[in-house]
């Protein structure tokens, strides 16, 4: 059947056309400024191109598979098609399934429900929690945030030489961390995992808007992201990999679309033939526009160019780093150390300051959005901060000392937003808030009469 041809701009623009870059807001002292949007580790902008995809889709938007309807056909074939792009995207091998998901949470919630009997798991207490809390205890192992990759690989390589050989093993890493944006190894940490029998499970929801993510080059079994971080913020995301797992697990969800066959015996038992394809994990109604915006946006990242995107974006790293490192009482996060590569990420304390003030300043006063707080990884946090500044709160109770602030940033950031937040740092840490704050409900906001 034909499809539509919809609206596309394939301008490749530096920085990529996102929505909300014109976007004012104001500020307590008075007037508007354009946002800064700076916390893409979080929820990344929505590309122009996909919110001009997705509207052009909706006027066609109908019920995915069995409808016989031309929107229904229509909508099955573009989340059939989206599926083949986004396993394009990651480079998937010909046997591999993609399970269209919620998010990364979800994804690694769905590989847990899917571990065979008496699989063993590994993973570095230094994972957001998304990756760190859907193992059954019984079966996990917690291994010490390492200091460096090849301490990893060593780390790994010593837990794994230690387990019972004859059962299944699953390792979990991220690929880049949220709180330090820095890579990590997962090429040879695959390596290590193979040699001893274990399969691996790449957390790529900090990878995969920033670099190209390969499952064949890295050797991964499994990859997991959400489409919110990919700049297509429509409540999907994916887990691609091994079939095995999949198809011999329970469904994730049990309902329509799950089912091939269902049938009630003479004495009552339902009986339920489930599918093999990657819908025996997709049960209910798709979210054909969350897939198909995936797919929008891993077509706009590679029409753009990972090494252009990559390029510029280390530009901006750059900038970040040199700016802060010039600003007294402010200290960058690190676990690998200053020169390990890394993405748009980074975390910093100021001492003197509790983050939500700091936090709340930068937005009430210049308009940028930062992120506060432990960034769902707290055993990290901990192991960076240990028992590191922290301050009373000019905002109230004293705060916890274990927190942060992280800036983050991407294919739509412009340099202005990046020079606006280096100002922005200095002259709080120099002159101090110009307004006064309180605590409201747990936050730091702005104390209004």
């Amino acid at each position: 059947m034909s499809v539509p041809t919809l609206a596309t701009d394939r301008a490749v623009c530096s920085p990529l056309p996102v929505l909300g870059r014109d976007v004012a807001v104001p500020l307590v002292t008075g007037g508007e400024v354009t946002y800064a949007a700076l916390d893409y580790a979080a929820s990344a902008p929505a590309l122009q191109r996909v919110w001009d995809d997705v509207a052009a889709y909706a006027p066609y938007y109908g019920s995915v598979h069995r409808g016989a309807g031309y929107l229904s056909q229509l909508s099955t074939d573009l989340f059939e098609q989206a599926r083949a792009t986004v396993a394009a995207f990651l480079d998937c091998r010909p046997d591999d399934q993609l399970v269209f998901t919620r998010s990364t949470t979800d994804s690694l919630n769905l590989l847990a429900r899917a571990l065979p009997a008496g699989c063993q798991v590994f993973v570095f207490d230094s994972e957001h929690h998304a990756a760190l809390l859907p193992w059954p205890d019984d079966r996990l192992t917690c291994l010490p945030a390492p200091r460096g990759p090849r301490q990893a690989v060593r780390t790994l390589e010593r837990a794994l030489a230690d387990r019972d050989p004859h059962g299944p093993a699953l390792v979990c890493v991220t690929g880049a961390s949220n709180v330090t944006g820095e890579l990590w190894p997962v090429r040879d940490l695959a390596a290590a995992a193979h040699a001893h029998g274990a399969r691996i499970v790449l957390d790529a929801a900090q990878l995969a808007p920033h670099h190209p993510v390969s499952v064949r080059d890295l050797d991964v079994d499994w990859v997991a992201f959400s489409g919110h971080k990919l700049y297509a913020p429509f409540g999907a995301g994916v887990l691609a990999g091994r079939a095995d797992w999949l198809r011999a697990a329970e469904p994730y969800l049990a309902g329509g679309g799950a089912s091939r066959r269902v049938a009630r015996r003479p004495d009552g038992v339902v009986e339920v033939e489930w599918h093999e394809s990657a819908a025996r994990h997709e049960a209910g109604s798709p979210n054909v526009i969350g897939a198909y915006a995936i797919a929008s946006a891993c077509r706009a990242l590679t029409e753009a160019g990972f090494d252009a995107l990559v390029a510029r974006e280390q530009h901006l790293i750059a900038r970040v780093r040199a700016g802060l490192a010039e600003v007294p009482r402010v200290s960058v996060l690190s676990l690998f150390g200053e020169d390990a590569p890394r993405v748009g990420v980074v975390s910093f304390v100021v001492d003197g300051w509790s983050s939500s003030h700091f936090a709340a300043a930068l937005s009430a006063e210049y308009g940028i959005g930062v992120r506060d707080g432990l960034f769902c990884a707290h055993p990290l946090l901990r192991t960076l901060l240990g028992a590191a500044p922290g301050a009373p709160g000019e905002c109230g109770a004293p705060e916890e000392p274990l927190n942060a602030l992280r800036v983050s940033f991407g294919a739509g950031t412009p340099d202005e937003h990046v020079d606006r937040f280096l100002t922005a740092v200095r002259e709080l840490v120099t002159r101090g808030a110009k307004w006064t704050y309180r605590t409201e409900n747990g936050r730091c906001v702005p104390a209004m009469g």
